[in-house]
């Protein structure tokens, strides 16, 4: 089963010939959820092929590097006959201007756009076998940012000791699998615990959006096997990232290395290391021991399941 996260728009509050603002897409099994949606959102999900059919979009605050987006990108969607409702999560008291963007010069969807306020701390979507959760980050504004947190996968199936215990291969190896006792011929009955492991984790992904470094999405980040990260600026503008609620890439590899991720991508890069990136990965590298890297726009990224 598949996760893979396109970088669609890597840049700070100014976008440059190589970045654009704020956005990005993770398809898992096929559905497709969008983290912000800067302006110019719509032109990079042709441009990298990811597909329009978006079920979501989380929205971490109302910049305008996060939001411009989505006017356009509605629009697009329309024209290409779209039927199926669009979700878009924001922070409290953001609807009234999504709304504003949503029906832009004027514009009604032909489809049903819901959108829904979620406080941080709390869930935004609750799905089969996953959930997309609200985690307080520190920003000049009211902001959020998210983390998709798979549910546990059962335990691996010692088919070797199913057929010790004369469990016949076929349907009852899966009823088994899925932590359902099975009745067998002779009247034993096998529980699941005989033949299956202990429980194995699902995937996590946390996304900030802008913000400082705060202990909320340390928490929410622990173990998790991606965190992109707010890396806005490098080391000796650490001033400038407090005073405007941003973080340095030395701070993103702090948090990295308190939660104890496997990989952490720096984004939201300021436009003054246009050319000279590469320094904001060598501090965030000198405190996190992980895989880190500063993401670019089209990279695409799959997420396997821990070992």
């Amino acid at each position: 089963m598949s996760m893979r996260v396109t970088f669609l728009g890597t840049s700070g509050a100014v976008p440059t010939t190589q970045r654009a603002p704020s956005a990005v897409l993770v398809n898992r099994e096929g559905e497709r959820f969008l983290f912000d949606c800067g302006e110019g959102t719509q032109r990079q999900m042709m441009r990298f092929g990811t597909g329009f059919d978006i079920s979501h979009i989380f929205v971490t605050h109302l910049h305008g590097d996060h939001i411009l987006g989505i006017p356009g990108l509605i629009q697009s969607l329309d024209f290409n006959d779209r039927t199926d409702a669009l979700a878009i999560h924001v922070p409290p008291r953001s609807r009234e201007a999504i709304q504003d963007l949503v029906h832009a010069g004027g514009h009604q969807p032909g489809f049903p756009v819901r959108i829904h306020e979620v406080t941080p701390g709390s869930v935004a979507y609750d799905a089969e076998a996953f959930e997309v959760r609200t985690v307080e980050t520190d920003h000049r504004t009211r902001s959020m940012g998210f983390a998709l947190v798979e549910d546990d996968r059962p335990g691996r199936f010692d088919r070797q000791r199913a057929e010790e215990l004369g469990v016949p291969v076929g349907p009852k190896f899966g009823r088994l699998h899925e932590g359902e006792a099975v009745e067998l011929d002779d009247g034993r009955v096998i529980e699941p615990d005989q033949v299956v492991g202990d429980p194995r984790p699902g995937r996590r992904l946390v996304y900030t959006g802008d913000t400082r470094p705060v202990d909320a999405v340390v928490d929410v980040a622990a173990d998790a096997d991606l965190l992109i990260h707010d890396a806005t600026f490098a080391d000796d503008e650490r001033q400038r990232a407090r005073h405007t609620g941003h973080s340095t890439a030395r701070e993103a590899g702090q948090v990295a290395a308190r939660a104890g991720v496997d990989r952490l991508a720096l984004t939201h890069v300021s436009s003054r290391y246009a050319g000279g990136w590469e320094r904001l990965e060598r501090e965030a590298a000198e405190v996190f021991d992980g895989e880190c890297f500063v993401a670019s726009d089209g990279q695409k990224l799959d997420v396997p399941y821990p070992e």
